[in-house]
């Protein structure tokens, strides 16, 4: 079974190795078939603290890190935006 991969834009790095991602997702909805905005956020470990707010990362299903962190941090795409 191939392990899920998501890309999403950091949100908060205040833990210490771990990040908080928020992932986006479009979906039709059941009846209208509207296109509606969805946000998920996940809690990721990122080892060498390399994370900045606003950046775009891709992230990878692990095993349980913690009680609510089950994901980890596979590369840094780019910058959403400079603070």
């Amino acid at each position: 079974m191939p392990t899920k991969e998501k890309i999403g834009i950091v949100i908060s790095n205040r833990m210490l190795k771990t990040a908080t991602v928020a992932v986006k997702t479009k979906i039709p909805h059941k009846k209208y078939q509207k296109i509606l905005s969805r946000t998920k956020k996940y809690k990721v470990h990122d080892e060498h603290n390399l994370c900045q707010i606003g950046d775009i990362v891709k992230i990878q299903e692990t095993r349980p890190l913690s009680k609510t962190k089950c994901w980890t941090l596979l590369e840094k795409i780019g910058q959403l935006y400079n603070l």
